[in-house]
């Protein structure tokens, strides 16, 4: 489903703040899989997630969705393999506009714009019975701007936006991450059964320790561009935090130093 083959990517290349933010990565997911990527600031999380949806060109290496080399591919025409959640939750939905028209867009992602592109009251229908799913009172609220919910209302309905296509390959960038603990959780919760529900392949960066370790099938932990710890199935399943911290440290010559992860 998703190859990275050999990716290395370097970010202001042959200054004094030169950063090597990829070295020479590689990493496949079958179809199905989900994986919670963790590690320390600058251990190359988010450019590997930036890296797959385009955001910035690739240094070498080739990545690959479903048979299909984007490694080149602008990140518009990556759109229609990837769906995506950032962290923050003012991302991903428009602000000014209703969260019906806010659905009709996600419904009509890679579509040829036309004349019927107007909100059929079928569709209407379509959209209140999803957001009733999401069990946070919008389905009576399809007429109001999203500016107006809250972060855990707008990033669940982006999460909603992001899955409506069932896209090849879901990308969550510490989503939760700037939600209060009880509104995270519900997320989380609801990220779960979406992903089941539909059996999307999925890479979910999070800096809660506890969190990779609860989700997903495959855990990965990064440190200075390198993929330095990938277990699943029942080896993940047994591990705890300590053993986690303990793999680290193995792999990476030296101990875990990020206040944010430990305390996650």
């Amino acid at each position: 489903m998703l190859r990275i083959e050999n990716v290395s990517k370097t970010f202001f290349p042959g200054s004094v703040n030169e950063k090597k933010a990829l070295d020479n990565i590689s990493l496949h997911m079958v179809p199905g899989d989900f994986v919670t990527v963790i590690g320390s600031n600058g251990a190359g999380k988010s450019t590997i997630l930036n890296s797959i949806a385009g955001v910035f060109p690739i240094d070498s290496g080739k990545i690959i969705i479903d048979a299909t080399d984007i490694s080149k591919m602008p990140e518009h025409k990556r759109a229609k393999y990837i769906g995506r959640v950032f962290q923050d939750p003012m991302l991903g939905t428009a602000a000014g506009m209703m969260i019906e028209e806010n659905l009709a867009i996600a419904a009509r992602r890679g579509k040829t714009p036309g004349f019927s592109w107007a909100i059929k009251e079928e569709e209407r229908q379509a959209f209140r019975e999803m957001l009733r799913e999401l069990d946070l009172g919008l389905e009576d609220r399809l007429t109001a701007r999203v500016g107006l919910l809250s972060g855990g209302q707008r990033q669940a309905l982006t999460l909603l936006m992001a899955t409506m296509q069932q896209p090849k390959l879901l990308l969550l960038d510490e989503h939760t991450a700037a939600l209060d603990p009880k509104t995270a959780d519900k997320v989380l919760k609801l990220t779960r059964s979406i992903i089941s529900r539909h059996h999307l392949t999925t890479l979910m960066i999070t800096h809660n320790m506890r969190d990779a370790l609860r989700f997903g099938n495959r855990l990965i932990m990064m440190n200075a561009g390198h993929i330095v710890v990938d277990v699943e199935g029942m080896e993940k399943d047994r591990l705890t935090i300590p053993d986690l911290l303990a793999l680290f440290e193995k792999a990476a010559g030296a101990a875990l130093d990020n206040d944010r992860v430990l305390l996650g």
